[in-house]
């Protein structure tokens, strides 16, 4: 069999632009269809893909870094004990089994060749005649490097278990401790970002202290655990409707959150959260939920990206190319109506993922493409049991009826039925109990003596801040 593209050399180890010296092949044959490149297994290029059908007149090939597609939404629940992973993901090869001339491959793609269309990726290089870029967005700083190096994300579920291990083994490690400041570090939880993610992190923590942690831990005094959740703008969840933002901050106020409006993060060290008017609280877990930026690959004309992200006509394609497209988080359709570009929002990428597959189908029988226009179905946000807020385009409510319509929509949307299933019973199961199942340790555990010294360092580092 005759491979069209597929046969290049592995980047091992080299530069970005540097000719890669091993060899590898990703063993996609050459096909007399136009072959369609999709960068990204989020709700974009899923969305793309299922779009064009299990049988279509392309050559489909999907890219990711990782083998799953995951449902962000819900990787707040992973981080705080409530789902395991696997209740939030599928496998992209089990999403699309079946599916004729489609191809996965695991690799990440290092830069784009626009004038040879061609792409290099961390298993060779590989031949298109379209491109679409959905790679998403990641975890935007603000160029604060040490809040980058001792913060928590939560884009990824690694970083979601990661969050989960770090704030359990806080709290072990609070058992061993004596110094009250020091204990106190290890107890409270600083949450930066008022959006959905934020407001439905501290929520769902704030259970975790009221319901859960006293059981587990009763040497411990949850009442002195603090949760702040920090949001610079002067209300929270900025773009929601002023009744939505107004019911947030109340159900986190029952829950005892500690919300600071106006108030921005100017540095962390680990131990020591300092604030723009100059005040400190100390919190040995600091979560970032404060921004992200669109995932940027090298080789795009920068004239075209805007803001973190690629500039896009209204039909999706990148400023300058006829054959590079450019959707979800990652792309910027700005017109005057919509000067900052869409939301970064599953909702935009799933309807810019379907437009440009149906208009990869519609212009090869000759037709004419359609320009992408927005359906703001709305948005909402749960804080907790029995309490979220929805804002539909004609409808603005809370309340537990808002909470049993956020958790309908969330299982709904849920790729696969295992998973759906899956999600209800945890709820279930977690509504009834007042009960987190999956409260494990995952990563290493610091030895003793390492731990000791650690303590003593932090103690003496607290006492001087």
């Amino acid at each position: 069999m005759e491979y069209r593209s597929a046969n290049f050399d592995l980047n091992n180890g080299q530069g970005k632009n540097e000719e890669p010296k091993s060899r590898v092949s990703m063993n996609i044959p050459d096909s007399d269809k136009p072959r369609v490149v999709v960068i990204g297994g989020g709700f974009a290029g899923v969305e793309i893909v299922k779009t064009l059908g299990r049988d279509n007149p392309f050559q489909v090939v999907l890219l990711d870094k990782n083998n799953f597609h995951n449902f962000q939404p819900l990787m707040y629940q992973v981080a705080t004990a409530g789902l395991e992973p696997d209740a939030i993901a599928a496998p992209l090869r089990r999403i699309f089994k079946g599916y004729k001339d489609f191809y996965f491959r695991m690799a990440k793609v290092n830069r784009i060749f626009p004038s040879e269309n061609c792409i290099n990726t961390s298993i060779g290089r590989l031949k298109y005649d379209f491109l679409v870029i959905a790679t998403g967005s990641k975890t935007n700083y603000y160029g604060m490097e040490n809040v980058k190096k001792n913060s928590v994300p939560m884009k990824k579920i690694p970083e979601a278990l990661d969050l989960r291990s770090k704030i359990l083994q806080n709290f072990e490690q609070a058992l061993l401790v004596s110094d009250p400041e020091v204990r106190s570090s290890l107890l409270d939880v600083v949450i930066v970002g008022g959006g959905p993610t934020g407001v439905e992190l501290a929520g769902a923590i704030a259970e975790l202290k009221k319901h859960v942690l006293p059981n587990d831990l009763p040497e411990l005094d949850f009442t002195k655990m603090d949760i702040y959740l920090i949001e610079a703008a002067p209300q929270l969840l900025n773009g929601m409707s002023a009744n939505a933002s107004k019911k947030a901050l109340k159900y986190l106020d029952d829950f005892g959150v500690h919300v600071m409006l106006n108030t921005t993060v100017k540095n962390y060290d680990g131990y020591i959260v300092e604030f723009g008017d100059g005040k400190k609280i100390v919190s040995q877990s600091l979560i970032w939920a404060a921004g992200v930026m669109g995932s940027i690959i090298e080789g795009i004309d920068p004239e075209v990206i805007k803001g973190n992200r690629y500039h896009v006509d209204l039909f999706c394609r990148i400023k300058g190319y006829e054959n590079l497209y450019c959707i979800g988080d990652v792309a910027g359709m700005y017109t005057p109506e919509i000067p900052r570009g869409h939301p970064m929002v599953a909702q935009v990428a799933i309807q810019q993922g379907r437009l440009v597959a149906k208009n990869l189908l519609r212009m090869h029988k000759n037709k004419t493409p359609k320009p992408f226009k927005y359906n703001d179905k709305g948005s909402m946000a749960t804080i907790g049991r029995n309490r979220a807020v929805v804002d539909l385009p004609n409808w603005k409510f809370a309340g537990v009826f808002a909470w049993l319509v956020w958790m309908f929509v969330h299982i709904i949307s849920l790729v696969g039925f295992r998973n759906k299933v899956a999600v209800f019973f945890n709820w279930v199961w977690n509504y009834f109990t007042y009960d987190r199942a999956t409260r494990l340790i995952i990563r290493p555990w610091v030895k003793h003596e390492q731990k000791k010294e650690k303590l003593e360092r932090d103690s003496i580092k607290v006492r001087k801040g």
